[in-house]
């Protein structure tokens, strides 16, 4: 958020990511050909500490995602892939790729928080039958210890799905060492 008044500019970031060059095409940051005086930042500093010395691209991320799902989803329709998600926003990003790249929607039982986002929504789906998954459920990791999708799913035609979680998180990179 870009707060602008009397008083200067104060830009808040919220939790958010950004790589190298992306804030150039931040238009709301520029005055004309330059950036605009800001007074006050404020950050998310949730990994501004030593422990987390390297945390790969974003692009690095979703290629290795890419390539999981990718080998795992091939081997049979009944092989899915669960993302779990545990935030409800900030994984557009990551749906909208493996959409595109592997060309199956993204299951998510509420499509409706997407609704300001259009660009997201040919990428996702109410459908429970495609082979990714970011259903939610209160208890996710009970339903996917008993080889149950959070919505629910076991099988399909009768036969048991195969299922591996995936869970996109910053954190698992700080319990690392080089």
């Amino acid at each position: 958020f870009l707060f602008e008044g009397e008083n200067g500019t104060v830009l808040y970031t919220g939790d958010f990511r950004l790589a190298k060059g992306e804030a150039a095409r931040m238009e709301l940051l520029h005055s004309g050909t330059r950036v605009k005086d800001i007074q006050s930042v404020y950050l998310d500093t949730t990994f501004c500490d030593p422990k987390f010395y390297h945390i790969p691209s974003r692009e690095e991320c979703l290629n290795g995602i890419l390539e999981l799902a990718r080998s795992w989803t091939s081997l049979s329709r009944y092989h899915v892939v669960w993302l779990n998600c545990k935030a409800a926003y900030g994984y557009e990003y990551l749906f909208v790729n493996l959409s595109e790249e592997l060309g199956i929607k993204v299951h998510t039982n509420k499509p409706d928080m997407f609704r300001n986002m259009p660009e997201i929504l040919c990428h996702v789906t109410t459908d429970r039958h495609t082979q990714i998954h970011a259903c939610r459920h209160p208890w996710d990791d009970d339903c996917f210890r008993g080889n149950k999708l959070p919505c629910g799913l076991t099988c399909q035609n009768g036969t048991p799905l195969h299922i591996i979680s995936i869970k996109p998180s910053t954190m698992w990179f700080g319990e690392r060492n080089k």
